[in-house]
């Protein structure tokens, strides 16, 4: 797959290359060690949260944790969009 930025908020955008997952807010989150996983990112401080609203995903790359108020579904059409 070729790289490229992706935009996961109006203000950010992220290089395909350093995701390592696109998750589902409500879905994921159930797992208690998805919520401890996410509260480690926040007390390393790389947890980045650009949204104003409660965040509907969050994606995982090999530096920090993003906080999305798009779907993962949303966040993977646009990496497979782009990757052809």
């Amino acid at each position: 797959m070729k790289s490229f930025f992706v935009g996961i908020s109006p203000n950010t955008s992220i290089d395909t290359e350093d995701i390592i997952g696109i998750f589902d807010m409500d879905t994921s989150t159930i797992s208690v060690e998805t919520r401890s996983f996410l509260r480690n990112a926040q007390g390393e401080e790389k947890l980045v949260s650009d949204v104003r609203d409660i965040p509907k995903s969050f994606v995982v790359t090999k530096e920090k944790v993003y906080l999305s108020q798009l779907s993962s579904l949303t966040l993977a059409g646009r990496v497979s969009e782009e990757a052809f």
